[in-house]
């Protein structure tokens, strides 16, 4: 069953209620922040087993104590609800 892309005011409206994330260039963003580099690859590794549960994956990046995710759905070639299911437990689990 192909994955149903999001149509622009449905993104804004999704986005306008989850904490810490932008659009940037028609993907989800957010910057996490941790202590050290031992929190922030402890948070990218349980993220990491929910992305992997979803068959969801993030384009991400880790410097230190920073954690930079990007979320796009490249099976819609834009945003869909797993974007933004992905966002969301990804704000549960961060505990900066």
């Amino acid at each position: 069953m192909p994955i149903a892309k999001l149509r622009d005011e449905e993104v804004q409206a999704r986005l306008s209620t989850l904490e810490g994330w932008q659009l940037i260039e028609g993907k989800l963003f957010r910057g996490f922040r941790f202590a050290d580099f031992v929190a922030a690859f402890g948070f990218m590794s349980r993220c990491a087993l929910v992305a992997e549960r979803m068959d969801h994956h993030p384009e991400w990046s880790n410097v230190y104590d920073k954690v930079e995710v990007f979320l796009t759905t490249h099976a819609c070639q834009g945003l869909s609800e797993r974007d933004f299911a992905l966002a969301r437990r990804m704000n549960e689990l961060y505990q900066g």
